[in-house]
């Protein structure tokens, strides 16, 4: 059955209860033809630790949210999540909610591997928006997936008084810290942490640093979303390295952004 407006698919996104950058990113990288229907995961834990996990564990009841929507592919935007659980209990987790679901189910951490994958890139530089505690797990969760962290580069932290310390960052933030990586060699790709970390103009500022192509956890999340919904239309590798150039979404994006 086609939409209105999504004759291509209709993807189900999952986000962080406060998280203000996943959809209006999303919404700037679906190709034409291609939406989404968004529903919040929520805990009242005191911990981002804590928050993440039950982020994950109530995922069953948080996709009922959907209702009877026809979802081509549900995509949950949080990696951090993955990293606290670890390689083994996310394959399980979202294996069964694929087989319960009858859809094809990724999430940010997942998509952000089969980028890497398709692009052939094994040694990875890491620009974390994240705790340290967090980081140093991110580190841990990339290596158990057979990756090579190189280098990590850690922002800025946010404005004293921001409602939260990864939402409230800049892509200025970004790009200034994907320049400090300038004295790192050896790096296949760069890899930008957290849904909740405005990229997309960093993006366009550096799409590739040292020849290696950057990309964030949402626009993995975007590109595979696409791919498992159309798997045959076009080779990935080539997809995402268009994503990547800005190719489909950068005159849209900075018009929206008051920057064309």
């Amino acid at each position: 059955m086609k939409l209105e407006y999504a004759s291509r698919g209709l993807v189900g996104v999952l986000t962080p209860q406060a998280n203000t950058t996943v959809e209006p990113e999303l919404a700037a990288l679906w190709p034409p033809g291609m939406a989404m229907i968004a529903a919040r995961m929520t805990s009242a834990k005191p911990s981002i630790e804590a928050r993440l996990l039950e982020y994950y564990l109530r995922l069953d009841e948080t996709v009922q949210q959907f209702g009877n929507a026809p979802l081509g592919v549900l995509a949950s935007a949080c990696t951090g999540a993955s990293y606290l659980l670890g390689a083994a209990r996310e394959e399980a987790l979202f294996s069964g909610l694929n087989v319960r679901l009858g859809i094809p189910v990724t999430n940010s951490a997942l998509a952000v591997v089969a980028a890497l994958q398709s692009l052939g890139a094994r040694r990875i530089a890491l620009v974390s928006t994240y705790p340290r505690s967090l980081t140093e797990q991110s580190v841990a969760y990339w290596s158990s997936r057979g990756l090579q962290v190189v280098a990590v580069q850690a922002c800025e932290s946010s404005p004293d008084g921001a409602f939260h310390p990864i939402y409230a960052m800049s892509a200025a933030m970004i790009a200034e810290a994907i320049g400090r990586l300038a004295t790192t060699s050896g790096m296949q790709a760069v890899v930008l942490l957290g849904t909740g970390t405005p990229t997309l103009a960093a993006i366009l500022q550096h799409p590739r640093w040292a020849d290696a192509p950057v990309f964030s956890c949402n626009m993995a999340l975007a590109w595979h979303s696409v791919a498992l919904m159309e798997p045959a239309r076009t080779p990935q590798a080539e997809a995402l390295l268009e994503m990547i150039s800005g190719q489909g979404w950068r005159e849209a994006f900075l018009k929206r952004q008051g920057s064309a």
